[in-house]
């Protein structure tokens, strides 16, 4: 008899009930409900941490279950951050623009709207013209649709070239690097169209939307907490079929899996732009709640951060990814939003705002070191002591 994916998986239905129960807890206890035990700020560090889960998972998939060392993963992140934030900025100027030319004598034309828009937006980067990639700014739907598009189309490029080519292990991570890296120098430029090293910014005011950022906050965070409930799904539902099997043996043994007779190309791009459009989706729920995006937050610093993450939670397990993304995003905020005492040791005082990325780069080493199954694999030797006892 054929168990159900849920009986196969019980992890997943314990994850699903645990995020469930964090949402509902943090609702209730939220300024937007009316309680105020949580402030609005921390709803939102908590709403983005979600969105850096999903994109840990996301990670995973390519990393602890492919094998694939991707550290290119955070622009696919960006991306999707830019696309919805150009809606988000078109949209709340437009609203502004309309609103202080229908006070002159005469209604506005459409030229003049446009004109206004273009003069408020890029007149930062001495222009008022509209550039190509804001062409279906105005529509959200579109917009919405290249979340997923865009990332997904330059993940199925990068990927087709770099795996038909039989590139891997460093050479591949190497190379998803300078993609981050390229993509990174291109939109700091200001002729890339995005606003240069100013970025999209005041993405947290929803157009047309009159609630309080408290409430938004919450809608936000609900969304996020669905996000990630179902990209785990998802994700747990690949990797315990046939295909989890398949990029598993593409992990640790290649050559064999091909010998049997797989497409590893096929698989490899696969997991490469799934993973992509899903860390597109995690990067469009996050900006919204940071408020900005700017070229610096596709840098490759920040995929080697996702890599680290993962490797503290314990790749190869789902909610290993969600455990490292999450204990170092609060913990992270802890320390360099000065809430961190200084140590005073006397002759120096360390001040955690400056120590924080040594601290999270001696952590790397000392789990690369003795805990190489992360954060993660403490629930797996719980579960084999438990095993052994019920024996």
């Amino acid at each position: 008899m054929n168990k159900s994916f849920i009986a196969r998986n019980p992890s997943v239905l314990i994850f699903l009930s645990i995020l469930a129960l964090f949402t509902l807890v943090v609702t209730v206890l939220s300024e937007g409900f009316g309680v105020g035990v949580i402030s609005t700020s921390f709803v939102k560090v908590l709403g983005k941490t979600l969105c850096l889960c999903l994109i840990a998972i996301a990670m995973d998939l390519i990393w602890g279950y492919a094998g694939i060392l991707s550290l290119g993963h955070f622009a696919f992140f960006g991306l999707g951050g830019y696309m919805i934030g150009m809606w988000l900025m078109y949209e709340r100027t437009r609203q502004i623009v309309v609103g202080s030319l229908s006070e002159g004598v005469l209604p506005p034309t459409p030229e003049e709207i446009t004109a206004g828009i273009g003069n408020q937006i890029f007149g930062v980067v001495g222009s008022s013209e509209f550039p190509l990639v804001w062409a279906f700014a105005d529509s959200l739907v579109l917009q919405l649709v290249f979340v997923l598009a865009v990332p997904g189309v330059l993940a199925l490029v990068f990927g087709w070239l770099a795996f038909r080519s039989r590139v891997t292990g460093v050479y591949l991570s190497i190379l998803t690097q300078a993609m981050t890296l390229g993509l990174s120098l291109y939109l700091f430029q200001n002729a890339s169209g995005l606003r240069g090293n100013n970025g999209l910014s005041g993405l947290q005011n929803l157009p047309g939307v009159t609630a309080p950022q408290s409430v938004v906050s919450l809608w936000f965070f609900w969304a996020s907490a669905l996000a990630l409930g179902l990209g785990y799904l998802l994700i747990a539902w690949v990797v315990s079929g046939k295909f989890g099997s398949v990029i598993r043996g593409i992990r640790d043994n290649e050559a064999r899996v091909r010998f049997l007779g797989y497409s590893v190309e096929t698989y490899k791009l696969a997991v490469f732009t799934l993973t992509a459009c899903i860390s597109g989706i995690a990067g469009a729920l996050y900006y919204p709640q940071a408020g900005i995006i700017n070229p610096a937050e596709v840098a490759p610093i920040a995929s080697i951060y996702l890599a680290v993450w993962v490797a503290i939670g314990g790749r190869g397990r789902l909610y290993g990814a969600v455990i490292g993304a999450a204990f170092v995003s609060l913990v992270s905020s802890w320390f360099t939003g000065g809430q961190a005492p200084d140590v005073s040791l006397g002759f120096y005082t360390v001040k955690w705002v400056d120590w924080w990325l040594v601290l999270l780069g001696l952590s790397f080493v000392f789990v690369t070191l003795y805990a190489p199954n992360g954060i993660g694999g403490l629930i797996d030797l719980f579960k084999r002591k438990r095993k052994e006892t019920d024996a």
